[in-house]
């Protein structure tokens, strides 16, 4: 070995140093704490709100359209069913002994032969079907009897009895 070297194995190990430690503080116990909210964090829900009310009014306007689809749809089905009721009635209708059923009810219409009978304030009246009673002494139809009721009030004419 030349003079100077040492040799590792003759050699002592050099004695530890004791190394003094500081202290650990709650704000130094590692990493250094990350804030609750971070940019980013800010930033993702600033892009979730534009997100969000950028779609609200189609949205909106989507559901609108759907409710206004729906009632239209019913309103259609009830037509449909009204179209229905009108075509039957117009069935019945083309059919004389309907028209006539009608007539009788509705108009008290009578065929000549037949013979008819109205009830007035209690008392029955008889008429012969195509007959035309003749007004008692004094009755004047009620057209003539408004005219003159008009005269009268206009000072034309003199009530007549």
């Amino acid at each position: 070995m030349p003079a100077g070297s040492r040799s590792g194995a003759g050699s002592r190990p050099e004695p530890k140093r004791a190394v003094r430690r500081t202290p650990r503080t709650a704000s130094a116990a590692g990493a250094p704490r990350r804030p609750l909210v971070t940019g980013r964090a800010v930033l993702l829900a600033g892009l979730v709100l534009v997100l969000l009310l950028t779609l609200a009014g189609p949205v909106r306007q989507f559901l609108a359209g759907r409710a206004e689809l729906t009632r239209l749809a019913a309103e259609g089905t009830a037509l449909d069913q009204r179209v229905e009721q009108l075509e039957e009635q117009l069935q019945r209708q083309a059919d004389p002994d309907y028209a006539e059923r009608q007539a009788r009810e509705r108009l008290a219409y009578v065929l000549p032969g037949d013979r008819l009978v109205v009830v007035v304030d209690g008392e029955a009246v008889e008429g012969d079907a195509g007959t035309v009673p003749e007004p008692a002494d004094g009755d004047l139809p009620w057209y003539e009897a408004l005219l003159q009721s008009v005269a009268v009030a206009d000072g034309d004419e003199e009530p007549s009895e």
